[in-house]
């Protein structure tokens, strides 16, 4: 199994540069675990003492509970996937059963700030994008996907988002193999990224 781990900042179009990547590719050999997936269990705080966490430290995320599921599926092993409501900003009761297959994509924010994780992965992509797109994008995202309100958006953004983008984030840029700047020439260099895991799987 190849494992290629795709990080930047919020709003920076992870998702779309995923989704592309796996329409590359037959469904049966590619699959996409996020990393919002795996934000601790909170179940034992009201939901108001939940909606004061700070989700983008990375101590908001069960790191290690990641690192196992990974390391399982790379040695062959079925998992049960937490599954995340983001309007109650808890984990649910439900599990996602995922099996191995050839390409593992792992998506998020913070996933280079695990070292133990960070050995796992085959090829490290940041996708770059500039901070006023990023914002607007987070902005209508949580909006209309999430649940919250405009002001509530931008104050997370203000007084936590961008600074944990800047201490967390920005800085674990020096440890990706490639960087997409997702711009004018993100198409070009999404070329070059998938033709990189064509030939990992060779």
């Amino acid at each position: 199994m190849i494992i290629i781990g795709v990080f930047g900042g919020t709003g920076s179009g992870k998702t779309t540069i995923v989704n592309q990547i796996v329409s590359d590719f037959n469904a049966s050999d590619i699959q996409v675990i996020s990393q919002d997936a795996y934000y601790k269990d909170n179940s034992n705080i009201t939901y108001d003492a939940r909606c004061l966490l700070n989700f983008d430290h990375p101590e908001a995320i069960d790191f290690e509970l990641l690192y196992q599921h990974l390391s399982a599926l790379k040695n062959g092993e079925t998992i049960e996937q937490p599954v995340y409501n983001f309007k109650t900003h808890n984990r649910t009761d439900k599990t996602l059963e995922i099996s191995p297959k050839k390409i593992l994509i792992l998506e998020g924010i913070l996933i280079m700030n695990y070292p133990k994780l960070r050995s796992l992965l085959d090829l490290k992509v940041f996708i770059d994008t500039n901070s006023d797109m990023r914002m607007e994008r987070r902005v209508n995202r949580d909006i209309s996907e999430r649940g919250r309100t405009p002001k509530e958006v931008m104050d997370r953004y203000i007084n936590t988002l961008k600074p944990m983008h800047d201490q967390f984030i920005e800085p674990m840029k020096i440890h990706a193999d490639m960087v997409i700047e997702n711009h004018e020439n993100a198409s070009i260099n999404l070329d070059i990224l998938i033709a990189k895991i064509k030939s990992l799987m060779s």
